[in-house]
Formats: structure tokens, C-alpha cells, sequence
């Protein structure tokens, strides 16, 4: 790339010198005129009139010509930006300054940030509309839910096991409510936090069990095979939070493995990294799945649709990140999935 001057890298500098461009040019110029009209014309050396007229018209030219090459250059693309400023304050996010300045100087560094700044504000505006739209369509279907139930039981005339099914349902979208607040606060936390505090040393082993042993019930009713592996390591975390991502990634195993599948789980460590694989025999997911699994509100398989909220998945990625780790997905539909955490050491 090819680089700048060093009188052109700067707002400042670049004015400083077009300003002692101008002097030196007009001082110059006078110079040459003044002696060449008293080479030709030696009485003009001798009146000083003629001096007052070849300054003023000389430094009137240079001025001019100065002047609008510093329009050009600094003053219409600060214009330029003045009225996209405008704009983004009146919730035109998609505007873009047309990049007419040398990437390296302070107006061209200023134009791709505007630029880069835009499309942030634009993302974050479509994801703030999709975030309410989805909330409010998940918040909406189990309140719609237990209302009907609920308006069902007052009117009475009900068997008993008819009774007793509707209190299920209100119940399990109470839950589901609550899970649905619990998650969204947690993950609403976890985005704005950028530093991991209250780390402890334990047992990532252990940990790992006690969350498995915290799905018990799911696991039993469904009589899926567990084969669990894992090496006793210590660990360093904040262990609160990296509990909710065997939580969630347990608990969609479960979910979605079928009656009598099989879910096994190895926990090894390398010089660099501990590194957690869940296998499941479960309905897997197809590539289009795949690519949106760690989306707010996303579920892929819509007859599971009512068993979650789809945060899970955002909840699990937002952790790995801070942990500075990464995540894995393979799968294929109805070969099950294949996941592997991989947390850093240090």
C-alpha cells in the first residue's frame, strides 16, 4: 500500500501545510513576477503600485486555488459525514460514506469506522426487532395456554382426569415461563459482562457428574444408556456458570435422544486444553440446523418446540466464550450428534 507523507496523515498537519503552501507559493510567486516584470519593464521595479497590484493578484490566484483543494480534501467530506450523521440519528442505519480518502489518514480511518459503526447499529437494530418479535411470540403461546386451560377450569364440568390434565398443563407452562425469564436474564447478564469474576479451582469431573446426576429423572423415564469417561482434572472457573453448559447440553441430549438410545460422555486434557465430548443417539440435525443452533429463540425440530425456549445453545456459546474455549456440532439427521467443548487451560 502505498504511504502517506507525513504532512497528509493528519487533520492538522494537512492544514498546516496547505497554509504554508500558501504563504511560500505567494511569496514565491511575487518574487518571480516582481523580478521578471522588472527584467522587462524596469520602471515597474521603481513603483510601487505596480508591487501592491502583482501581490494582491497573486495571492488572490494562489488563495483560490488552495482554497479548493482543501475543500475538496477536507472540508466536503467532514460535510459529507455532518449529513450521514444526521441520518443515523434519524434511524437510517444503512447509510455509508463513499471511502474517498487514503485508508491511512485520519479522514479515511474516520470514514471506515463511520462506515463500520453503521453496520453495527444496523445489525444490532434488526436483532433487537427479531429479539422482541421472537420473545414476544414465545412469551405469548404458553400465556395464551394458561389462560384457555385456566378458563376451563372455572367453568367447571370437568371429569377428574380431565381436571387433573389441565392443572399439568398449566403448571408445565408456568415452568416454562419461568425457565423462559430465568434464561433470558441469565443470558441478558452474560452479553454484557466481558470479565469472568468469583473463579474457584474444582473438579470439572465432579462437576460434570452432579449435573448428570441433576437430569436423573429425565434420563430414567426415558431409559437412555449412559457411558461416562471421565479423567479427574482441576479446573480453574467461575463454576456456577460453567455448570449451565453441561445443563443444557445434558438436557438437550435427553431430549432429543429417543427411549432406550444410548448418550456417552469422555472428559480428557491435552497441554493446552480440556476438551468434553457428548455423543447421543438422538434425531440429529440436518446442515440448514446446524448453521442456527446458537440463535436466540431458535429450535430446530419443531414437535420439541414445547419442551424449550431455545436460549440454551446462545447460553452454552456466550460461556465458551468467555472461558475463551470453542464448540463444536456434528451431525447428521437421525444419526444423532456429536459435540465437543474445548475450555483452555490457562
Amino acid at each position: 500500500m502505498r504511504r502517506l507523507p507525513f504532512f497528509a496523515k493528519t487533520l492538522q498537519s494537512k492544514l498546516t501545510f496547505y497554509i504554508l503552501a500558501v504563504l511560500i507559493s505567494v511569496s514565491f510567486l511575487i518574487l518571480f513576477i516582481y523580478s521578471l516584470l522588472a527584467i522587462i519593464f524596469p520602471v515597474f521595479a521603481m513603483h510601487p503600485l505596480v508591487t501592491g497590484i502583482v501581490f494582491l493578484v497573486s495571492l488572490t490566484t494562489i488563495s483560490a486555488v488552495i482554497s479548493g483543494i482543501v475543500y475538496r480534501n477536507v472540508f466536503r467530506p467532514l460535510r459529507k459525514m455532518i449529513t450521514a450523521t444526521k441520518q443515523i440519528a434519524a434511524g437510517n442505519y444503512k447509510v455509508q460514506l463513499e471511502e474517498t480518502s487514503h485508508p491511512q489518514s485520519d479522514m479515511g480511518t474516520l470514514q471506515r469506522s463511520f462506515n463500520n459503526m453503521a453496520r453495527e447499529l444496523d445489525g444490532i437494530e434488526m436483532f433487537r426487532n427479531d429479539f422482541i418479535n421472537n420473545f414476544s411470540h414465545e412469551f405469548k403461546t404458553p400465556m395464551v395456554s394458561i389462560r384457555g386451560f385456566a378458563q376451563q377450569l372455572q367453568v367447571g364440568g370437568l371429569t377428574e382426569e380431565e381436571r387433573r390434565e389441565y392443572i399439568d398443563i398449566i403448571a408445565d407452562e408456568s415452568d416454562r415461563l419461568t425457565n423462559m425469564a430465568s434464561n433470558i436474564l441469565l443470558l441478558s447478564k452474560l452479553e454484557n459482562q466481558q470479565i469472568v469474576t468469583e473463579k474457584t479451582e474444582f473438579y470439572l469431573d465432579e462437576q460434570i457428574r452432579a449435573c448428570i446426576l441433576m437430569l436423573e429423572q429425565q434420563w430414567v423415564d426415558k431409559n437412555i444408556e449412559l457411558d461416562i469417561d471421565l479423567d479427574p482434572i482441576k479446573y480453574t472457573f467461575n463454576e456456577d456458570m460453567l455448570s449451565h453448559i453441561w445443563i443444557n447440553l445434558f438436557g438437550n441430549a435427553i431430549k432429543f435422544t429417543p427411549p432406550d438410545g444410548k448418550i456417552s460422555c469422555t472428559l480428557r486434557t491435552n497441554d493446552t486444553s480440556v476438551v468434553v465430548v457428548i455423543n447421543d443417539t438422538g434425531i440429529g440435525m440436518d446442515a440448514e440446523v446446524q448453521k442456527h443452533i446458537f440463535e436466540k429463540f431458535y429450535q430446530g425440530d419443531s414437535s420439541h418446540s414445547g419442551k424449550g425456549n431455545g436460549i440454551g445453545l446462545t447460553i452454552v456459546r456466550r460461556i465458551v466464550d468467555l472461558c475463551g474455549g470453542s464448540i463444536d456440532v456434528e451431525s447428521q439427521a437421525g444419526m444423532g450428534s456429536r459435540i465437543t467443548v474445548t475450555l483452555p487451560l490457562a
